[in-house]
């Protein structure tokens, strides 16, 4: 019997928990699906860092090379160039259309399936982009790239939430995230010693993001598929047997019945309407609401611009190019060590806590740093010393409270909130709407840091502001709620989202859902 800690069944407080035991087997198949993150991870911190290499823009965006040389150029405009942004946000885009496909495969060939499926579009794009000879086959590799992480975004949250125990699903689910900012982390490191091999340093950085997408197709070979998607594809002494498994214990009656009875439900809601189409309807509308507006608010805290551009960000505030590549290998330091913090602390103290805590501190950093570079940073000149360290030691403070909060939590809660005849139709919005608003971002951060120039860090502190009211009104809080439940725990206890289900007072439905 594999190994864990016992968990006994038991009702108290209202709060059900099933028997088992956190199991080897349950974290081996989390850390191998959480891979997914690093490969999205990886992603976002090599493509600054390539982006800021003399030796790539020469072979794809001289003119952008031509004007970061040049000696009186507008500090806040020096990378302002759309083909340069499209190098970074057509992924995104790609990423976008791709999750929606990614939500038909997750429901008829399951999480690991697909999961495969995004390892095999990351290594063809990965191949892509380092062998580029023009701009058009690098586009096309970053497309394929997107796929891989649109299939790869879709699926492996679905599955860190359905292998969970109840009581630690926001810490497992949170590897997730753990693995894109140790990605980061790792894109950066590579970046810092590739900038100095010359003239295809950018090569071997954009290379490298072959390493995770094999880990993930080699170690999706040895691990199971969850048991919801075993049960929902009529498999159910498979799904039986893979509870059993990571359960650590033949006595799993109890959550197997309720998985049994979700599937039963969704299958024949499913039968009568299409989970898509079924988005549509008034009880649909709190979990979905919540995902999309999750996603919208984790990129406009402003968090993927910085992440995306640090090195061009850091060179703008006047670090040379090794400086700035070393301060974003710190900021992802930052990022890796704070999200360990949100894997101890999101299933003791709760999501909206670490929220609104989180809202408060990246809020007075956004509005320092903006403040210190429109004092000490100018179109012509750069900070001193002193206050360019203080930039960076502010932007670690915002980073580290991103990391705890609306990064993992940004992936986790829309991951568990839906039921399960809408759960991967659903879940595809969150990743898509997540995807929608990088690739604005992308597309738009280095033009909006031209014209707007300091002012673009209160421009993100104001979203600040709205996401701490949205967390207040309208986020309910899902700890060690199990996933099957959460309609009639949470949705249908909520002050406002109560009014959307059908045995509220109609007169309330109407008018306020």
């Amino acid at each position: 019997m594999a190994g864990g800690f016992a968990v006994d069944a038991k009702v108290a407080g209202g709060r059900r928990e099933f028997k088992g035991k956190i199991t080897w087997y349950v974290w081996l198949c989390g850390l191998v699906a959480a891979t997914s993150g690093l490969m999205f991870g990886y992603d976002i911190g090599i493509s600054g860092g390539v982006t800021s290499m003399d030796d790539f823009l020469l072979s794809f965006f001289p003119a952008v090379y031509a004007r970061k040389h040049r000696a009186r150029e507008n500090n806040y405009c020096k990378f302002d160039d759309q083909r340069l942004q499209l190098f970074t946000s057509s992924l995104y885009l790609a990423a976008l259309a791709a999750s929606f496909v990614a939500s038909i495969l997750c429901t008829r060939f399951g999480r690991k399936r697909t999961m495969q499926a995004a390892s095999a579009f990351f290594l063809v794009g990965t191949g892509l982009c380092a062998g580029a000879t023009n701009l058009a086959m690098l586009i096309v590799g970053r497309i394929c790239l997107g796929v891989g992480v649109g299939f790869g975004n879709q699926a492996a949250p679905l599955f860190l939430s359905e292998i969970a125990p109840a009581h630690i699903r926001g810490a497992l689910n949170i590897l997730f995230q753990l693995d894109v900012t140790i990605g980061i982390l790792i894109a950066n490191i590579v970046n810092y010693f590739t900038s100095n091999i010359h003239p295809a340093g950018w090569r071997y950085s954009l290379g490298g993001a072959g390493v995770p997408a094999a880990v993930l197709f080699l170690g999706s070979l040895v691990i199971t598929e969850t048991p919801t998607s075993l049960v929902e594809r009529g498999r159910r002494d498979a799904g039986r047997a893979t509870l059993e498994k990571i359960r650590g214990t033949a006595d799993v009656d109890d959550e197997f019945d309720e998985i049994k009875s979700a599937c039963e439900s969704a299958a024949a809601l499913v039968e009568e309407e299409k989970p898509f189409k079924r988005l549509r309807r008034r009880e649909s509308r709190p979990p979905l609401v919540i995902a999309i507006a999750m996603q919208v608010f984790q990129q406009f805290t402003g968090i993927n611009a910085i992440m995306f551009y640090a090195p061009v960000l850091f060179q703008t505030m006047g670090f040379k190019s090794d400086g700035s590549l070393l301060s974003a290998v710190v900021t992802g330091g930052v990022n890796v060590l704070s999200t360990l913090v949100s894997i101890v602390l999101v299933d003791k103290i709760g999501r909206r806590k670490l929220l609104l805590e989180a809202c408060v501190q990246m809020l007075i950093a956004q509005c320092a740093v903006g403040g210190i570079m429109w004092v000490h940073v100018r179109a012509n000149n750069n900070p001193s010393e002193g206050w360019a360290v203080a930039i960076v030691v502010l932007i670690c403070v915002y980073v580290s409270s991103f990391a705890w909060s609306w990064g993992p939590l940004g992936w986790l809660i829309p991951s568990e909130t839906f039921p399960l005849e809408t759960r991967t139709a659903g879940f595809s919005f969150a990743v898509s709407s997540n995807m929608l608003f990088t690739f604005l971002i992308a597309q738009a951060f280095l033009s909006m840091m031209c014209y707007m120039r300091a002012f673009i860090f209160f421009f993100f502190a104001i979203w600040i502001v709205l996401m701490a009211a949205f967390v207040v009104a309208l986020l309910p809080e899902t700890k060690g709620v199990p996933i099957d439940e959460m309609v009639d725990r949470v949705w249908r206890r909520h002050w406002f989202w109560r009014r959307c289900f059908a045995d509220a007072d109609a007169a309330k439905i109407d008018s306020y859902c």
